[in-house]
């Protein structure tokens, strides 16, 4: 067994509420007494955590990868892989948990750590492919030290299989939703939870039912296909917690085009001055996440927002465009065709790329409004 001093630890951080809680620095300082620390961000929404708390000298935020491949890339390098997390529930953190590392399939030692949920959880692999009492030794006793030392319950989940595919039919079940909380599939509200489970079943890359929720049918209209195996299913919102902004400076040039993918604002929009956004929550989340790289956004939006999170920033200079009710979409197609010609990227300022969007909107629009102010 390796020294406990000489062991490479790699730690995947997962959601904003473990950065915005001060959690994940303190954890990632306790587990190096353990080893030597590599931290990573798996997911999206953390990346904009991580900006806030001025931890991109901690934690690795230069690319985006699913927790799950953040897992598979870390444990090259590592004798434990560590996840760390602030879920709503011991329920729902114990279904991310186990589905992530079923997903990452790794052989060596993989802990969970859940301040949400209170636990230190062993999911290690050879624990879940067996009934027997045949589990990886180490992986239990890094688990037990954690839980000891934290104050934390030790668990050793069975895993429950939450994703079933027949054919080119899936289905994707949803445990500990709390109803009420919306039902958001890569970023788009497609409903509304009326029960504790939910399920989404595709066929063909297409939604065909959903089962314990109310289905925004507007929502599932703009879903035109899906990978419901590989999506990014959330219930609630995407950033629970309320912390203040760090705007960044923008040296880009252009604009970029985020048409219903706010998460992928990024990748999409990185280097340049302005991001045209189609949808209200994609202009909501988009803005809020292009304000951290000094971006701003012109938006397309009809007063249809769902609010999947609940405290969002808008870079002042902003342009939002609102046209008549279920008509974004069509003026947002319209840009993308006559203005972007199809591309990802054009050469335009924000005045004048809005000067274009409310020319077409034409007769559908009903307001065109300059943010002046932060509106966080």
């Amino acid at each position: 067994m390796i020294p406990p001093s000489s062991k490479r630890i790699g730690v995947v951080v997962h959601g904003p509420e473990i950065i915005d809680s001060g959690g994940a620095v303190q954890l990632i300082n306790h587990l190096k007494q353990m080893g030597r620390v590599n931290a990573v961000l798996g997911g999206t929404m953390g990346r904009v955590a991580v900006i806030d708390a001025d931890l991109e000298g901690v934690i690795t935020i230069n690319t985006r990868r699913r927790p799950s491949i953040s897992i598979r890339d870390m444990a090259a390098d590592s004798d434990i892989v560590i996840i760390l997390n602030q879920a709503k529930s011991r329920e729902t953190g114990l279904a991310f948990g186990t589905m992530v590392a079923r997903l990452a399939g790794i052989d060596k030692p993989l802990i969970q750590i859940d301040c949400g949920g209170r636990f230190v959880a062993d999911l290690t692999l050879s624990h879940f492919a067996s009934d027997s009492e045949d589990i990886n030794e180490e992986g239990l006793a890094v688990a037990a030290r954690l839980a000891a030392d934290l104050g934390l319950d030790l668990l050793r989940p069975r895993p429950r299989d939450c994703t079933l595919i027949q054919g080119d039919t899936v289905r994707r079940i949803m445990t500990g939703v709390i109803p009420g909380e919306l039902i958001s599939v890569n970023g788009t509200v497609i409903g509304r939870a009326i029960g504790a489970e939910v399920e989404i079943k595709a066929k063909g890359g297409k939604i065909i039912d959903l089962k314990g929720a109310e289905p925004k049918m507007h929502g599932l209209e703009k879903l035109h296909r899906v990978d419901l195996e590989k999506a990014i299913i959330r219930s609630g919102s995407i950033r629970r917690s309320t912390v203040r902004p760090r705007i960044g400076e923008n040296r880009g040039e252009g604009a970029a085009f985020i048409d219903h993918c706010a998460e992928d604002a990024f990748e999409a929009a990185g280097g340049a001055a302005v991001a045209l956004t189609v949808g209200d929550d994609t202009t909501a989340i988009a803005g809020d996440i292009l304000a951290r790289l000094g971006i701003a956004v012109v938006g397309i939006v009809d007063g249809d927002i769902d609010r999947l999170a609940g405290s969002l920033t808008i870079l002042p200079g902003s342009i939002i465009i609102r046209v008549r009710p279920g008509y974004d979409d069509i003026v947002g197609g319209r840009a993308r065709e006559e203005i972007f010609r199809g591309e990802d990227r054009i050469s335009i300022s924000a005045p004048d790329l809005a000067d274009r969007v409310k020319e077409l909107a034409g007769e559908l629009l009903l307001e065109r409004k300059e943010i002046r102010s932060d509106l966080a």
